[in-house]
């Protein structure tokens, strides 16, 4: 009996500190979603591992200082971005998280809506989730 009470303890503390950390995972993947369309040098930094690759549907590979250099200057301009059908997955310190990136870029003059698949790999670091790698791909 005892046994069996132990095991369903450690069975709910497993489960609240896994739902604990998916909630704290997806908060900060809000964040970034946010800093798509108001992005600032600090948030960036905050959100994202000094390790990170930061990879594009079109194959241009960025690290975090290039990554955070085309959202602040605007070369990467988001207008509107939403994360659709978003999933996550967390083992141990590494989060894994899928989502459809629907957004609307704006180059010069003009607005170019797109929606690519999104593979985010996020880290924990110092009790704080960080993005160490992102690949996005195109939808056929």
């Amino acid at each position: 009996m005892m046994k069996t009470l132990l095991s369903f303890l450690f069975f709910l503390i497993a489960l609240t500190t896994y739902g604990q950390s998916e909630n704290e995972l997806a908060g900060q993947v809000e964040k970034l979603r946010l800093a798509l369309i108001d992005p600032t040098e600090n948030i960036l930094k905050e959100l994202s591992s000094a390790s990170l690759t930061y990879g594009h549907s079109s194959g241009l590979l960025e690290n975090q200082d290039q990554f955070i250099e085309a959202l602040v200057s605007g070369k990467s301009d988001f207008s509107t971005a939403s994360f659709e059908d978003q999933s996550i997955v967390i083992e141990n310190n590494i989060g894994i998280v899928r989502h459809y990136l629907v957004a609307e870029l704006v180059e010069g003059e003009k607005i170019n809506s797109i929606k690519i698949g999104v593979m985010l790999i996020w880290q924990k670091e110092e009790g704080k989730w960080k993005l160490l790698a992102r690949q996005a791909y195109k939808l056929s």
